[in-house]
């Protein structure tokens, strides 16, 4: 059965607090400073991982995370809001991608903090490939991120013929 985007959209948010970070020292002590990267990058696997499972209702894996880049510096005490929506289905994988925001509390500004895309294929107990849902595209902007994941795949896939004949060698 063909499944829409807006049936697997997931969002959670995390307030982000001292064990995430990256200390800093500043005059010879230590200060908390920005939220250590990788802890951005497992909340962004966690949450793009349950849009997977969510839209194929079967176990799913990360292939691949594309290129992650951080707009904006995320603080301790600063709310992260990450927002998961599937983009582009194939016949076993899937790309999920991830607007990362966050909202300063006491403000309530938010920013854009980064986009990533994440690529995904459902398996069965084994571990093996299995069919996922098509795609049932509604809106004008699931359209359009249907068309950029093309465009991304294809990239992806010029990718890994490159690296495979560069290891060849």
């Amino acid at each position: 059965m063909d499944k829409s985007p807006s049936e697997s959209e997931t969002e959670t948010v995390q307030l982000m607090m001292p064990s995430h970070s990256n200390p800093s020292m500043r005059d010879g002590s230590v200060e908390l400073g920005s939220v250590n990267g990788g802890a951005i990058l497992n909340l962004i696997d966690n949450v793009a991982g349950l849009a997977a499972l969510r839209h194929c209702r079967t176990r799913t894996v990360t292939a691949s995370i594309d290129s992650m880049s951080f707009l904006n510096p995320v603080k301790v005490g600063e709310l992260l809001i990450l927002k998961a929506s599937v983009n582009y289905v194939g016949s076993t994988s899937l790309e999920v991608g991830v607007r990362v925001e966050t909202e300063n509390l006491r403000s309530g500004e938010r920013k854009h903090t980064g986009t990533a895309y994440l690529t995904f294929v459902s398996v069965d107990q084994e571990g093996k490939p299995i069919p996922a849902p098509k795609l049932k595209l509604e809106t004008a902007e699931q359209h359009k991120r249907y068309e950029a994941a093309k465009i991304r795949l294809e990239n992806r896939k010029r990718f890994r013929n490159e690296e495979k004949n560069r290891l060849k060698k």
